[in-house]
């Protein structure tokens, strides 16, 4: 087919924080580089991040990356790979000076250094006192860094095509991928971005839950392309809850209301997270502080009239800390509950925040195809980075504060290993046409009307179903009547048809697209977590309670087909001892 065609060394798909910051270091290589996004850059994902970013500074309290290591591994329910945990908490210092050079309005302390905030799962000296360790802008950290690269990449003269959907990669005949085809959301045209090299950088799929601190936008696309493309993703059973999202409708409430100095309590008034995590309390990691809220609820203690969320007490703190450190949070309350929480507390119950599993990579944020008994094979000129990866720096389990720092160092990492490849391959291959027609057969599809499924049914049923089978508790049964049904919705999928084409606007051409990457992404999170016969992380199973490292020690890895393999976790560090398994206590 006859399509537009445009060419660049390096083509940049999703324009968050990762993508950003890896076109801004391409471009100052002096790369051609191209940008996809399916918005404005400024309104990726990234831009919702509230709390901070990682990095020991000891600005606050004294402070060290082997902590912050230390904090991670066990964070990740020992199932993060420590030899890229090691590299990201030591570049976390640099990633957020460079921050501050790139013009990104830190809160400051009186002596003028970097303000720094304490977060869940923090300690000093190896699981000692809690540690001060999230660098902020206020409660608008994600918006401040967003904002900040992509007035750099403006300077940088980087190319960006916005509001451009990604529909699939291109290779050539060997399997190298060579660029994407993407369609102009404008328009319905499609192009052919033909790149030497390409980093997908489109984020998590927090829309496969009905309730959600993640944007519409987030709906797993550069996964599933991955998927479409024969590589497996990994770890998909692991998808964080973040404990304080507004109860009944999911938008994030910081956890750093709880750094500042907020706490949960229940119905009784009681602050119940001195039962569950006796020393760090309120600041235990994500998935313990979701769990106990869950729990509170399941055993009648929870508030309002449904007895179905707690509350998030911060009015103690004053209107001067409020305000100068939470303004974003009380604007959120304000407008969506109608409460001041200078005056009151804040309904919050555990809502779908972050996929921690992703595209495989390594340190270098090239994409691997890896199996338990073979080593690790690079895709050619395919990279990821951010949310839409996993290294794995996040195992189990995020912890707040970590998400940017990921975006920042392995992005960065990513970008430079590009820099390298491109002085080894100056010239563009040919592609393989066939993955052209492809991607075009797939935009194609939603140009036939008809009178079939709606999309707008089957994503609703989605979600619910999500939500339903595989939420902050699982268990086998459960879980196996989600696969079933999402197996089901797979296939209604095949008769979803849009209306009248001639007056259907592009934007539903990319839902019915966007459906089928969650159906995709449904299907790995799902039959991953059925397979896991354990409670590790994010990912507790009420019939599996214990953490089984002789069995399960391992990465998860879905295929599209609907097979599963493993490959194990890497526990050798790069320069320090590694840290055993030992029982996760808060």
């Amino acid at each position: 087919m006859n399509i537009r065609r445009r060419k660049f060394d390096a083509l940049i798909i999703g324009a968050g924080g990762g993508g950003l910051r890896a076109a801004l270091q391409l471009a100052r290589a002096d790369a051609q580089v191209a940008v996809v996004s399916k918005v404005f850059p400024t309104r990726s994902h990234t831009v919702a991040a509230q709390g901070g970013v990682n990095a020991a500074l000891a600005n606050v309290t004294p402070d060290n990356w082997h902590w912050h290591m230390y904090d991670t591994v066990k964070g990740s329910d020992w199932l993060g790979d420590q030899d890229a945990i090691e590299y990201m908490c030591r570049a976390a210092p640099r990633a957020v000076y460079e921050l501050e050079h790139f013009g990104v309005p830190f809160s400051r302390l009186a002596d003028g250094h970097i303000y720094q905030r304490a977060f869940g799962g923090q300690s000093r000296n190896f699981g000692g006192e809690q540690a001060t360790r999230t660098c902020a802008a206020a409660d608008r950290t994600g918006h401040a860094i967003l904002h900040s690269l992509y007035q750099q990449n403006i300077r940088a003269r980087t190319h960006f095509f916005d509001e451009y959907f990604a529909i699939d990669l291109v290779c050539d005949g060997e399997g190298a991928v060579l660029g994407a085809v993407a369609m102009e959301i404008e328009t319905g045209e499609p192009i052919l971005i033909e790149a030497k090299t390409t980093l997908l950088a489109t984020g998590g799929a927090g829309q496969l839950f009905r309730t959600t601190t993640n944007a519409l936008i987030n709906t797993g696309d550069g996964m599933a392309m991955a998927l479409r493309a024969g590589i497996p993703l990994q770890d998909m059973e692991f998808f964080q809850f973040h404990p304080t999202g507004i109860a009944g409708k999911g938008m994030l409430i910081t956890e750093g209301v709880r750094g500042e100095g907020g706490y949960l309590i229940n119905a009784d008034g009681e602050r119940f997270m001195e039962r569950y995590a006796p020393n760090a309390k309120d600041l235990a990691s994500r998935d313990v502080v979701s769990r106990a809220i869950a729990i509170e609820v399941r055993e009648g203690r929870g508030c309002g009239p449904a007895r179905d969320h707690v509350l998030l007490k911060l009015d103690h703190l004053g209107p001067d800390v409020i305000l100068k450190r939470l303004p974003g949070i009380r604007d959120l309350a304000m407008t969506f509950l109608h409460i001041d929480p200078i005056e009151q507390p804040i309904p919050v119950y555990p809502t779908a925040h972050y996929t921690m599993g992703g595209i495989p990579t390594n340190r270098f944020g090239q994409v691997v195809v890896p199996e338990m008994q073979s080593p690790e094979e690079a895709v050619e000129g395919l990279y990821a980075a951010g949310e839409c990866a996993c290294v794995s720096v996040h195992g189990a389990n995020r912890l707040g504060g970590n998400s940017l720092l990921d975006i920042l160092v392995f992005g960065r990492a990513a970008a430079n290993h590009i820099i390298a490849y491109l002085k080894d391959h100056r010239y563009h291959r040919p592609l393989n046409e066939e993955s052209v027609d492809r991607a075009l057969a797939r935009l194609a599809r939603w140009d036939e009307p008809g009178d079939g499924e709606r999309v707008e049914d089957i994503r609703a049923e989605l979600k619910k179903v999500m939500e339903t089978h595989c939420g902050v508790f699982r268990e086998q049964t459960v879980l196996a009547e989600g696969v079933e049904k999402v197996k089901a919705l797979a296939e209604r999928m095949q008769d979803v048809r849009l209306r009248d084409t001639s007056k259907t606007f592009n934007t539903a051409r990319v839902e019915a697209m966007e459906l089928e990457n969650l159906i995709d992404i449904a299907l790995a999170t799902v039959q991953s977590a059925l397979a896991r016969t354990e409670s590790r992380g994010a990912h507790s199973r009420i019939d599996y309670p214990e953490r089984d490292d002789q069995n399960w020690m391992k990465h998860s890895l879905y295929f599209r087909d609907g097979t599963l393999d493993y490959k194990p976790v890497r526990i050798k560090p790069l320069t320090v001892e590694s840290f055993p398994p030992k029982v996760r206590v808060y």
